[in-house]
């Protein structure tokens, strides 16, 4: 277990080694210090495994894929060297953050052999290698294209179905991340075909021995509601699953913002706060 009253294991993207965040990253940790982390989980995106998979931001700094390796090297280093350096103050776990598209599952198991990290989080964030989460036009283009909101959301739940067997992450990210631009998210979330899928995630979250991500990232954006739902929180509750809060900080000013809030509501809830330590399980 981990000995900290505050945690966080999705988060720490800077500005350095992330084109849509802030500051350096020595900068996010010691925000982490000041507000009295004593252990915090840095979870940098991985580099796409081509270069139809940029996102915009990075096209239009003209970066390649190359780039991003060579961008991801350096962001180890770094992390290995502020691990040393402020090893007396916090402890902090090296990790990465996954994407899902036509050739990241390998992508994934060579960079887990190349950087050894203690974990990392899979998320989601494409549909048949697009990106619904940038735009809420992409968004709603995508949803188009699968003649609704409804299919849309059943593929994003085989989807993650499918690399959370396949992966083993740590920590599920951003669970139902979805429902991000939908108004009628919680009515859909409730739908028998959708609502059915979500059990079926949540039971082999449980059976693996995996984490949720209590992402509080739409906070900072001013929105009501973390990721997860109050319904799929209860659902992890009932099934004994550990969530674990993840600021998905963006800059220093969010590093740990939201999450003692988080982390008394999961009090509140029944959740227990000895949090798990990290560890890397994805099958080789």
């Amino acid at each position: 277990m981990i000995d900290s009253k505050l945690i966080s294991l999705h988060g720490g993207h800077s500005g350095q080694f992330c084109c849509h965040a802030q500051d350096s990253l020595e900068d996010l940790i010691k925000a982490y210090i000041s507000k009295g982390f004593k252990a915090v989980g840095i979870s940098e995106h991985m580099p796409p495994p081509g270069d139809r998979f940029l996102y915009p931001d990075e096209l239009k700094q003209g970066l390649s894929v190359k780039d991003l390796d060579n961008r991801f090297s350096r962001y180890f280093l770094e992390l290995e060297r502020l691990r040393q350096k402020y090893k007396s103050d916090i402890r902090i776990f090296k990790g990465f953050e996954t994407e899902t598209v036509t050739g990241s599952p390998a992508r994934v198991r060579s960079l887990i052999r190349e950087f050894n990290p203690d974990y990392i989080v899979g998320s989601i964030h494409h549909l048949k290698d697009r990106c619904f989460d940038y735009s809420r036009q992409d968004y709603e283009a995508i949803a188009a294209d699968f003649n609704g909101l409804d299919a849309m959301y059943m593929a994003y739940f085989d989807t993650q179905y499918e690399m959370i067997l396949d992966l083993h992450p740590f920590v599920v990210g951003h669970f139902d991340l979805i429902r991000i631009y939908d108004p009628d998210f919680e009515a859909r979330l409730d739908k028998p075909e959708i609502s059915k899928r979500i059990r079926r995630n949540l039971s082999v979250i449980k059976d693996l021995g995996l984490v949720l991500d209590y992402n509080l990232r739409p906070l900072a954006k001013g929105k009501k509601r973390p990721y997860l739902t109050p319904v799929i929180l209860a659902r992890a509750k009932n099934l004994g699953i550990p969530v674990v809060p993840g600021d998905d900080a963006h800059s220093k000013e969010q590093a740990g913002m939201f999450v003692d809030r988080a982390i008394q509501s999961l009090k509140d809830m029944g959740f227990p706060t000895n949090w798990p330590r990290p560890w890397c399980m994805t099958p080789a």
